[in-house]
């Protein structure tokens, strides 16, 4: 047995021990608020086991681990539902740009990046990412939230849209417009923000599955010192980047976070067609295989590219494929389970888990296809950046972006 086969048995072991208090089935009929404080619970427990930070480095309180290591780690914790969902984007995408971009050469900023670490693994902190807004749909550089220079900081102002778990945050991560007299893409700033200060509103929006993990920001004359600036004014864009490079492969499994193939398989065992078992139709066998090759292609996307990682590369923009394809597939998969439900597809259940629910499921899918970037987005990034064809007509490349009609 390898070494690394041996951590993913013991992370295993580690999990089922777990399951009965923090697993999906023990947090049956649960409120949000009661599953965020379970999920806390269990995090500070995952981190006294040497589970959180798994690939992060030691001196600011990862276990210095490999990322195949977390990968092992994260595949054995799916199976179990656990509840870490109020920090998957939290530990995914802002604490890692935060170690990356925040640290500075100031020992005391470190000390404060490495306390917030800590309390992020540990499930005490949670932060969230501010980018989308309701102006710039899924153009990151077309936004129009704004810091300008106040005394030795910034005064912000504007709305950021879609945030997840921005009514629970402690401090979330945002790009921000600095400079409206050049292009889009180049007056952009990033910084980090406290959720708390005096000029932030957070308001949840509800979705059409019922919940509101979502929300709607709105930042009144908020201040902001010029130490929370993690990118060189008006080189946000480049970090903004490097975070959604993260969000492609963090956010994202090869089955769009719907429910496994081999639920399908296994309501395909009880549905008939035509008076014959579902399962020999040859239109259910051919949905069954192609969706079993294509999320196995994904997987192996992934695997290429934590091995990429491993080696000290960067993840490349195949991310985007490993997006736009599973979470389509997923929505495509829900639909036909439901068709063949027939009249049982309208038993909604709004407390169903999206991974073992078919209706729930389908109802959130459009949501997956927007979030991380819309089906455009990557399809432009993958005749682009993957298959290298030439750029669309862009009408405001080389515009100041104050002179760009609204």
């Amino acid at each position: 047995m390898s070494d690394l086969d041996a951590y993913r048995a013991k992370a295993r072991a580690w999990l089922e021990s777990m399951a009965p208090k923090y697993g999906r089935a023990a947090r049956r009929g649960m409120t949000e608020e009661q599953e965020l404080a379970l999920g806390r619970e269990f995090q500070a427990i995952k981190y006294e086991a040497g589970y959180a930070g798994i690939n992060w480095p030691v001196e600011i309180g990862g276990q210095g681990l490999t990322h195949l290591h977390k990968v092992a780690y994260d595949t054995e914790e799916m199976r179990f539902g656990m509840p870490t969902v109020f920090f998957g984007i939290s530990l995914g995408m802002p604490v890692p740009i935060l170690i990356r971009y925040g640290m500075g050469e100031n020992k005391e900023h470190f000390a404060w990046v490495k306390e917030r670490v800590i309390k992020a693994l540990r499930g005490e902190e949670i932060w969230c990412q501010l980018f989308s807004e309701p102006a710039g749909g899924s153009d990151l550089a077309g936004l129009r939230t704004r810091a300008e220079p106040e005394g030795n900081g910034w005064k912000m102002n504007g709305q950021k849209v879609w945030t997840s778990w921005a009514h629970y945050s402690d401090y979330g991560v945002i790009v921000v417009r600095t400079d409206p007299t050049v292009e889009k893409h180049k007056g952009l700033t990033y910084f980090w923000v406290d959720m708390r200060a005096k000029g932030v509103d957070v308001r949840p929006i509800k979705l059409a599955g019922g919940d509101s993990h979502v929300n709607e920001v709105f930042f009144d004359d908020v201040r902001l010192e010029d130490s929370q600036r993690m990118s060189p004014v008006g080189g946000g864009f480049g970090v903004a980047l490097t975070t959604l490079m993260i969000e492609r492969y963090i956010a994202t499994d090869s089955g769009g976070f719907g429910p496994h193939l081999d639920v399908f398989v296994d309501l395909m065992k009880g549905l008939e067609i035509n008076g014959q078992p579902a399962l020999k139709d040859g239109r259910v066998r051919q949905q069954i295989a192609r969706n079993h090759a294509m999320r196995a292609g994904l997987d192996s996307i992934t695997a290429r590219a934590f091995a990429m990682m491993q080696a000290g590369m960067e993840p490349g923009p195949e991310g985007s494929l490993q997006k736009l394809v599973a979470v389509r597939s997923r929505q495509k998969l829900s639909e036909l389970a439901l068709d063949l439900r027939g009249n049982l597809a309208f038993d909604f259940d709004p407390h169903a888990h999206v991974k073992e629910d078919w209706g729930t499921s389908w109802l959130n899918a459009p949501t997956g296809r927007i979030a991380g970037g819309s089906d455009e987005v990557l399809l432009n990034t993958i005749a682009e950046r993957v298959l290298g064809l030439p750029q669309d007509h862009r009408p405001d490349k080389g515009v100041p972006f104050n002179q760009i009609p609204a």
